[in-house]
């Protein structure tokens, strides 16, 4: 999702020459072919939009989790330093315990991930740190678009199918556009901001349920929907309770309302 829409972001073939690599072309978790192909291109940037993401099956596997989202991290950043490259790399919310209920802001000391995937984040963080390239350490959160499966497009297809929901009420966060998070990276690239964490989210919190609400009003469906706590579906993995990300460094994105409305009319779910 995020991949596809960074390489729309940096389409401009008058500006970027961009190389679009997936699995097939360079396995991260291979520390010769990253370091062979990476001095091999000579890149000016490379952008790690690769990550395991299934929160709950990462419990059972976390030799896998651990290689893809840490110690290729690791990898990336040592090629990128030996390279002059800047490495931008996306981290989440699941790195904190999610106790905090003010949220919490880029240099945040007390992380305490609770999961496999939120540690195996974390460990991707201090590579990158203790390694030194020139990075930009991307937290975000929630995402939603147009290329794979998530939060919106689920509660759409549950809903067009006449289903009861049950939905969450106490988790915390701010959904996010990954078009807009991708034209935030193109922009602090040719920005040239400095070496750095960043939080990037689209503007505004919220929960799940008053999520899905406003997925229903833009849409027109009227679903039966149900407010719970999270304790109801005994997830494997614990979901952070307050995760808003607090941005101070970069100008707002724009509320995750107006993106929802933005995504949805370019993916012609409603008129503009």
């Amino acid at each position: 999702m995020l991949g596809h829409e960074l390489a729309e972001a940096f389409s401009d073939k008058s500006k970027y020459e961009t190389i679009l690599w997936d699995r097939g072309e360079l396995d991260i978790t291979d520390k010769e072919d990253v370091n062979k192909k990476i001095s091999e291109m000579k890149p000016d940037a490379i952008i790690n939009a690769a990550a395991y993401t299934a929160v709950d099956q990462a419990e059972s596997e976390p030799d896998l989790v651990y290689n893809i989202n840490g110690y290729a991290v690791g990898y990336l950043a040592s090629a990128c330093k030996d390279n002059s490259a800047l490495l931008v790399h996306f981290s989440t919310d699941y790195v904190f315990d999610g106790e905090n209920h003010m949220g919490y802001k880029e240099d945040y000391s007390t992380k305490n991930p609770a999961t496999i995937y939120g540690k195996s984040k974390k460990l991707a963080e201090k590579l990158i740190e203790d390694i030194g390239p020139r990075y930009y350490l991307i937290r975000t959160q929630w995402l939603f678009g147009k290329s794979g499966k998530n939060f919106v497009e689920t509660m759409i297809r549950l809903a067009s199918e006449g289903k009861d929901l049950k939905v969450v009420n106490d988790q915390f966060g701010s959904p996010t556009y990954a078009k807009d998070l991708a034209c935030r990276v193109r922009d602090m690239i040719e920005e040239n901001r400095e070496s750095g964490i960043y939080h990037i989210t689209n503007s505004k919190t919220c929960n799940w349920y008053d999520f899905a609400l406003k997925i229903f009003e833009m849409t027109g469906f009227k679903p039966n929907v149900q407010a719970v706590k999270t304790e109801e579906f005994a997830a494997a993995a614990k979901r952070p309770t307050y995760s808003m990300l607090i941005n101070t460094k970069l100008p707002p994105l724009r509320s995750y309302e107006e993106a929802l409305k933005a995504y949805l009319i370019e993916t012609g779910r409603i008129e503009g």
